[in-house]
């Protein structure tokens, strides 16, 4: 009995984190795992990164030989069959729509880009071309046929895309692989993305630095996360303004209008994929709609940074400020 107490000791001493940081879906990504050595770390890693670069060429719209694409090809023409995955994935994102009274919408990728937030806009777009760059956005012209497994777009010209929760599902599944390969603990992080499992090797949970956004060299908060994700969304660095009015990048898809008042948002959630979306529905909807709809969904928690860097916490967490 002695014997395998030392021996399991040892092996719980051995364990290290390995991080990989990489270029995947156009965003950076951090991959942390523990184990016992760095070949299996390594080994680890290199699934986690095939499994990521799998479901982009799933979901891609950039990607013309994706299934993604042939859905946008064939808007307002035909039904396209589609893998199971990317199906149920479209299925919980039109959820997402319902649940946010259409705040989050993945056919925003039919909006036209009329808002620039490089530095070159100098006139704010007319009321007219607001309307008109929303015609073909609406999650409503998601038309689903469960039994074929087949999506088809209403609208000639319509799209949908998955920047708003395609890094979140890549990390919940690269997650749940390393997970069923028997890696005890881990990050992945997908720019911001986080989803996290077991603690440390020294027992610890692991901690997230949630950025002051008013100051992006300073970490406002710490907070442990031990099985979960953890989305931070900001607002800060893209924006225009006028009138006196700061407008940001995240537009709310029903008007045509960007989000203003709030320059972060941090969303805790069983799945980064669930996190991701609703941390932009919160930006779209305002603090005030925003975290009463978080405050009514079970498990779901979030902190908000609004433009004159006042602070607002859903019901349930509790901060611990640096």
């Amino acid at each position: 009995m002695t014997s395998f107490l030392v021996l399991f000791s040892m092996v719980c001493l051995a364990q290290q984190p390995y991080k990989r940081t990489l270029k995947l879906m156009g965003s950076r990504f951090d991959i942390t795992v523990v184990a016992n050595d760095s070949i299996m770390g390594n080994k680890y890693i290199d699934s986690a990164v095939a499994e990521i670069i799998r479901i982009e060429k799933l979901m891609s719209s950039w990607d013309e030989n994706s299934q993604t694409s042939a859905i946008n090809k064939n808007a307002g023409i035909k039904p396209v069959k589609v893998d199971l995955e990317l199906f149920n994935l479209i299925e919980r994102a039109i959820r997402i729509s319902r649940l946010t009274d259409g705040a989050f919408d993945i056919s925003y990728a039919s909006m036209d880009r009329i808002w620039k937030f490089d530095g070159s806009m100098m006139v704010m777009p007319s009321e007219k071309e607001i309307k008109a760059s929303v015609a073909k956005v609406g999650f409503q012209n998601i038309i689903l046929d469960r039994v074929n497994t087949a999506v088809f777009l209403k609208l000639e010209g319509m799209k949908i895309g998955f920047g708003a929760i395609g890094k979140g599902y890549a990390a919940d599944q690269a997650k749940g692989l390393l997970i069923a390969k028997g890696v005890i603990s881990g990050i992945i992080n997908a720019s911001g993305d986080m989803n996290t499992w077991g603690k440390q090797p020294d027992g610890t949970a692991w901690k997230v630095a949630i950025t002051n956004p008013m100051n992006k060299n300073k970490v406002f908060a710490l907070l442990p996360i031990t099985n979960g994700a953890v989305v931070t969304s900001g607002n800060y660095e893209k924006y225009v303004n006028f009138n006196g009015k700061r407008y940001t990048h995240i537009i709310d898809p029903r008007t045509g209008y960007p989000s203003s008042g709030i320059i972060s948002v941090t969303v805790f959630a069983p799945k980064a994929e669930l996190a991701d979306a609703l941390a932009t529905s919160v930006f779209v909807m305002g603090k005030e709609a925003g975290l009463d709809r978080i405050n009514q969904l079970p498990k779901i928690e979030c902190i908000i940074i609004d433009d004159k860097g006042n602070i607002t916490k859903s019901n349930n967490i509790e901060i611990d400020k640096l």
